[in-house]
């Protein structure tokens, strides 16, 4: 693999995990209602689960399994997707605000795992 592309998958193991940290970092601020703990728990599985995914994916043995694992990465994402839209931040719009950019990072971390899915069905 040459350089550039260790260098992406690292920026995007770490980008992964960052998402993931986030997410617990915003579930710590939420008010405690019984929604936002029941979706917090789905966050927290669902970003830790891209995250693992990814880390799966780049230790793969063949295509088949690593384009599996970043299927499942996307699956994943869109899912957290889901769980931060239906967290409750109440009138706090600096939680909103946290909430709302981690949503734009699920909408661009799919449209990454779904560009890399698309390369595999050009080859």
């Amino acid at each position: 693999m040459s350089e550039t592309q260790n260098s992406k998958q690292y920026d995007l193991e770490q980008r992964t995990f960052q998402f993931a940290k986030r997410c617990r970092e915003l579930m710590k601020q939420m008010p405690r209602t019984m929604g936002n703990i029941e979706d917090g728990k789905q966050l927290v599985r669902s970003s830790g689960s891209v995250h693992s995914n990814y880390i799966e994916a780049n230790e793969s043995l063949s295509k088949k399994d690593y384009y599996y694992r970043v299927r499942i990465c996307r699956k994943e994402v869109e899912e957290s997707q889901s769980w931060l839209q239906l967290i409750d931040v109440g009138d706090n719009a600096s939680l909103d605000d946290r909430r709302k950019n981690l949503v734009r990072e699920a909408t661009e971390l799919m449209r990454i795992f779904g560009s890399i899915i698309e390369k595999e069905k050009g080859h």
